[in-house]
């Protein structure tokens, strides 16, 4: 993987907030802090407040972040595919990395939320549907970034979440510039095989993927051993959680971690 590139902080804020001044502030903090991306999340429910609790659309809100910020890069962790037509889904990416100056990243992924695609109207599927539903949809992205007018102003680099072994890899071994995954050291090091694996049968060199991982949540904040530990195996992308600007000293470890490598 990109041993060669150095770690970049990412924070996933929360769409939970349900007033969008929040969110603004949150970002400015975490910008100013000098963390390196920010994600929010392609939901339309809480995921861990109330349940029919306050919340905010992501795209929308990620076009406003993109004029109001100046340096991290943004993106979804991660959009659902199933929600919007590719063709749309790519115009949208574009447009935000417009305005932001080419600081996108196309994070992706098949959904999970059954109440999201109930309530909205979407086909819920199975998990090997929507999976293949992504693997389809992600070529008629790229192809039509190539079509669109202006063009995108890079390469937009494409993330790809999840851990699935035979869908979920193969997709990011055939389409990702960057893969995330939400696992221990031990289930990533297995899965950093399967991924290279995935590489060597569709003609692609491993290196090319960027490696990201959930390193905090409710659930506390990873420490500095089992961050190297993640780092000496190639992890480059640590991402943490915020859930508004007075809850940052999670990130505050993770950037001092970050800047004594």
């Amino acid at each position: 993987m990109k041993a060669d590139v150095p770690a970049r902080v990412a924070v996933q804020i929360t769409n939970e907030y349900g007033d969008y001044a929040e969110v603004r502030d949150t970002v400015r903090a975490l910008e100013d802090l000098g963390v390196d991306i920010v994600f929010n999340w392609d939901h339309f429910f809480p995921i861990f407040g109330h349940a029919d609790g306050p919340h905010l659309e992501a795209w929308t809100m990620l076009g406003a972040l993109a004029e109001q910020t100046s340096r991290v890069s943004l993106g979804p962790l991660v959009n659902c595919t199933a929600y919007r037509n590719p063709d749309l889904q790519a115009d949208m990416a574009r447009t935000v990395d417009h305005i932001s100056g080419g600081r996108f990243i196309f994070g992706t992924g098949s959904g999970w939320a059954a109440r999201d695609f109930e309530e909205y109207g979407y086909p819920y599927g199975t998990p090997g549907s929507r999976l293949d539903a992504l693997a389809a949809d992600l070529p008629r992205i790229k192809a039509r970034w190539k079509r669109l007018n202006p063009a995108p102003p890079r390469d937009i680099p494409v993330l790809v979440g999840g851990g699935g072994e035979r869908k979920t890899l193969r997709i990011v071994a055939e389409h990702a510039d960057i893969w995330h995954s939400m696992s221990d050291a031990a289930t990533l090091r297995r899965k950093l095989g399967v991924l290279e694996d995935w590489c060597r049968r569709v003609g692609r060199n491993a290196d090319e993927i960027e490696v990201g991982v959930t390193v905090s949540g409710p659930w506390g904040v990873t420490g500095h051993a089992a961050l190297d530990e993640f780092h000496a195996m190639g992890v480059r992308i640590f991402q943490g959680g915020a859930r508004g600007r007075r809850d940052l000293d999670g990130v505050r470890r993770l950037l001092r971690w970050r800047d004594s490598l």
